[in-house]
């Protein structure tokens, strides 16, 4: 499955996957809510088109991955994030997760960094299987971290380490 890095011109494109992509067991539900304001832009300073990566699926954007680092901080600039990731509906259940993922892997490698990591909520199982099946692994839990619909949801935060120069001994 091609995976490519976004261009502006996809930014319609991901605007429509973020309205139809997210639920509150995957998401936050302000933020779903945001995403369907007129005025909502997919690309922004914080967040320009070459950050993310596109899975392309029948000619159409099918989802995306953003990666950055998770602080600004410079002793933090080594490590990736997967800042966000969305499949179509539509596309669920045919690895277009699995692709953004390797290829986000292969991005980090890249760019050096020896660590991706991500958060997920403990409600969305089937992330949780599929980050654990690519060899992700858990790192911490922040329990009832969120209140979403009435319910107290974990913040799990997981990670990869990655084959890179300049590994600390003992941290591989």
């Amino acid at each position: 499955m091609p995976v490519r890095q976004a261009r502006p011109e996809d930014e319609a494109a991901l605007i429509a996957l973020d309205a139809i992509s997210w639920s509150p067991q995957s998401g936050f539900p302000s933020v779903i809510e945001a995403g369907h304001r007129e005025q909502y832009s997919f690309f922004s300073a914080d967040n320009p088109p070459h950050i993310h990566l596109v899975a392309v699926l029948g000619g159409a954007v099918a989802g995306y991955v953003r990666l950055k680092p998770p602080t600004p901080l410079p002793e933090n600039a080594h490590v990736l994030m997967v800042a966000g990731i969305a499949v179509h509906p539509s596309a669920r259940r045919q690895g277009v997760a699995a692709a953004l993922l390797t290829a986000a892997e292969q991005y980090a490698v890249e760019r050096g960094a020896p660590k991706l990591s991500l958060r997920v909520l403990g409600s969305n199982e089937a992330a949780i299987a599929l980050y654990e099946r690519l060899g992700f692994e858990r790192e911490g839990v922040l329990r009832d971290e969120f209140l979403i619909e009435g319910s107290y949801v974990d913040d799990i935060a997981m990670a990869k380490h990655l084959p890179a120069a300049g590994r600390r001994a003992g941290h591989e």
